[in-house]
């Protein structure tokens, strides 16, 4: 399997190369050549794997030759191996036709976890084997920090530095990243909003003079390896529903468009997936576009849903780029009119094509917490405030739906402690994960949105 650039100038890559590096030299995102298949016949021969023999199925589809099955079952076994739930992904029917697929059972209690324990191995054991070191730069807007860092703290080839945008995740998420001790791990509070890290990233990657002291590698959704692993759960939630007699939809809380693009890649390699919804909150690019077919940046604010607070939703550009048909200048053309002046539209045609794979839904913090409320009222269940925002999009719109609908669950409550006191009312108890971090000391950095501060730092080092 080849990986080719969404914008068509950049030479292709192989999955060791994709998973160990970031942007393409162009500026796009490595996506595979095509579309790897399941027919029916072989979606029925998946339906009684565990989890992680399900992983080793999918993922064993996109990776070279040089990963031989069997060490391929020792990435894998390792990766989810301190999961704590059996069925490392459990799905549950919380209501008629409504099932929820619990992606918070890892070690940073995040959906992030899923992708990048896998990744934190594979790469370690890519590093190894050609006698390298990497050093990794990533963006989070909350989840993806503490998820990287528990994935390669520790690790002698790998160097780790991770931008948050100050006072805008939440306080475990933050107390996740910054209480690590490792040496190889340094964390930074960016003045500015996620965008503006996601900026100082994309600096870093295409600046000469860092890339010629340093091997860099990305663990940001931009990285194709994240996507492939997180495949797997869309697979064994539908397939657990009866796929491939039963069709399935999606409600995804998304932000950087990487979660919910994983679920639109299950469905081009023949998950049968009816329909996938794009759940956003005030931060609404994605839903604006959906309804209108112009992407127009117009700001980032805050609100109780910090890890959707994203404006350039940096894997729409892989959608953006099938639904053009893989048409690279294309996309240049749309990318560069976006970031020149704030906005790009696509035609009715192209919309309508989009508007078939995806519904999209908005919520602002007085919705999400309604649906917070709701869901307690009706089952006695606490829901993360970003999950509440895809059960909102659930009964808006799949309510008369005949197709079974999972709606992501993608971080535990507890995770945002203060948003779900102020709406229900109440205290919620940490697990002993993040309860052994109130009292621990922190460790990172504050610097400005300008790229050149964090590159002095890197070169410095």
């Amino acid at each position: 399997m080849d990986y080719i650039s969404t914008r068509g100038q950049a030479p292709k890559m192989n999955f060791e190369q994709a998973a160990t590096s970031g942007l393409a030299a162009d500026g796009g995102l490595y996506v595979p050549e095509h579309w790897p298949q399941f027919s029916d016949s072989e979606l029925e021969q998946l339906r009684e794997l565990s989890y992680t023999e399900l992983a080793v199925e999918i993922i064993s589809r996109f990776v070279d030759e040089g990963l031989s099955r069997e060490e391929l079952k020792k990435l894998v076994s390792s990766a989810y191996a301190n999961f704590t739930d059996p069925d490392i992904a459990p799905l549950r029917k919380i209501g008629p036709g409504i099932h929820l697929l619990e992606l918070f059972h890892g070690p940073t209690l995040s959906f992030k976890d899923y992708a990048l324990q896998f990744l934190g191995e594979y790469m370690d054991w890519s590093l190894k084997r050609r006698g390298e070191r990497l050093t990794i730069i990533g963006a989070t807007s909350g989840d993806t920090g503490s998820a990287a860092i528990h994935a390669v703290a520790g690790r002698s080839n790998i160097d780790l530095y991770m931008l948050h945008p100050f006072q805008r995740v939440s306080e475990m998420q933050r107390k996740q990243m910054t209480t690590c001790e490792d040496l190889n791990i340094f964390n930074y509070a960016v003045d500015g909003t996620f965008d503006d890290c996601q900026a100082i990233v994309k600096a870093i990657f295409n600046d000469p003079e860092v890339r010629s002291h340093r091997s860099l590698g990305a663990v940001n959704s931009i990285n194709w390896g994240r996507i492939t692993a997180q495949i797997v759960y869309y697979f064994y939630a539908a397939l657990k529903l009866g796929a491939p007699q039963t069709r399935v939809s999606f409600a995804v809380p998304t932000g950087n468009f990487g979660n919910v693009f994983a679920a639109y890649s299950a469905k081009q390699m023949n998950l049968p997936i009816d329909h996938i919804g794009v759940c956003s909150n005030e931060n609404d690019i994605l839903t604006r576009f959906f309804e209108t077919g112009v992407m127009e940046k117009k700001g980032v604010i805050h609100t109780d849903t910090p890890s959707m607070d994203i404006e350039v939703s940096s894997n729409f550009e892989r959608f953006l780029f099938d639904l053009l048909g893989r048409n690279g200048d294309e996309v240049t053309k749309l990318m560069t009119e976006l970031f020149e002046s704030g906005q790009f539209r696509v035609s009715s045609e192209t919309l309508k094509a989009a508007r078939e794979v995806f519904s999209a839904h908005r919520l602002d913090d007085a919705g999400t917490h309604e649906a917070i409320v709701r869901q307690y009222s009706e089952s006695g269940e606490i829901v993360d405030p970003h999950t509440a925002v895809a059960l909102a999009h659930q009964l808006a719109i799949y309510r008369y739906s005949l197709t079974p609908v999972v709606v992501v669950s993608t971080a535990h409550p507890a995770k945002f402690g203060n948003t779900i006191e102020r709406a229900l009312n109440r205290k919620i108890n940490l697990p002993d994960s993040l309860e052994k971090l109130v009292d621990l000391p922190e460790r990172y950095r504050r610097i400005s949105s300008d790229p050149n501060e964090l590159k002095d730092l890197i070169l410095s080092a």
